[in-house]
């Protein structure tokens, strides 16, 4: 009876808990779509490429921005709002205080350094070594502990790719593999899922909501700097975006603007 109400107690606050993430994660999207200005997001795009795909349509060139846009930051939202807490409560770790750490879950013979990142595909050769050496700083930062010192570099889904067999100076865990040695819970990353229920889809509208909103925003405002007589100025467009002015601050109009 008593292991009973214990995992009942246990099924409630991982329920709460990942409930909680996600009302971060929504808030935190529709703040990154709110706050984006599209000359921000021109100035990385490659005007060359819009061009050349034969869009013809400011509205078609600003879903294509908005789509990109979302599609990277959701993916970094969503590990700093949902997974980093998750996986910080449900292993009894701490926030960590050092560089390329998130998650710290110490024992009495053991310091568990943590970075999690949301997918497996996340280095580049300079991210590696970055990382490398952010572990073994670390390490000699803590070597008066007399612990054992396991980095680990975790993803949150997927599996560890087969090319990242090379020697560092950390593990690579991830997907279930990860979830389970956090915390010892086989079925643990499938609870993950099972336990958004239709939080989602309660979240969805306010979300179609203000991208729509910035749709119609950005579409008003390319329109306007970008378009002569409804035809998209491709001249202009390439010039704030490749031209040896730099693209100026949000809201500031230059020369250029008004030409």
């Amino acid at each position: 009876m008593a292991m009973s109400v214990a995992s009942d107690v246990l099924a409630q606050r991982l329920e709460e808990a990942v409930q909680a993430a996600l009302d971060q994660f929504y808030q935190r999207r529709l703040e990154s779509l709110k706050s984006l200005k599209l000359k921000d997001v021109l100035a990385r795009k490659n005007p060359y490429l819009f061009r050349a795909t034969g869009v013809q349509e400011a509205a078609e060139i600003v879903k294509e921005l908005l789509a990109a846009h979302v599609s990277s930051s959701d993916e970094g939202i969503f590990g700093d709002a949902f997974f980093e807490p998750i996986a910080r409560i449900f292993s009894n770790g701490t926030v960590a205080g050092s560089k390329g750490v998130d998650v710290i879950v110490e024992t009495n013979d053991t310091y568990k350094a943590i970075a999690v990142k949301s997918g497996p595909n996340i280095f580049n050769s300079s991210q590696v070594a970055r990382q490398d050496d952010e572990f073994r700083e670390l390490r000699q930062r803590l070597s008066k502990m007399h612990k054992k010192f396991d980095p680990i570099v975790a993803a949150c889904y997927g599996r560890v790719p087969a090319k990242s067999k090379a020697k560092h100076n950390y593990r690579r865990v991830a997907g279930q593999q990860f979830w389970h040695e956090l915390t010892g819970d086989p079925n643990f990353y499938l609870k993950l899922m099972s336990l958004m229920k239709d939080h989602p889809q309660q979240h969805r509208l306010a979300f179609q909501l203000e991208w729509s909103n910035a749709v119609n925003r950005f579409t008003q405002e390319f329109l306007n700097d970008f378009s002569s007589n409804g035809t998209i100025d491709w001249e202009k467009l390439l010039r704030f975006n490749s031209g040896v002015e730099a693209p100026p601050r949000p809201g500031r109009r230059t020369k250029l603007d008004q030409a």
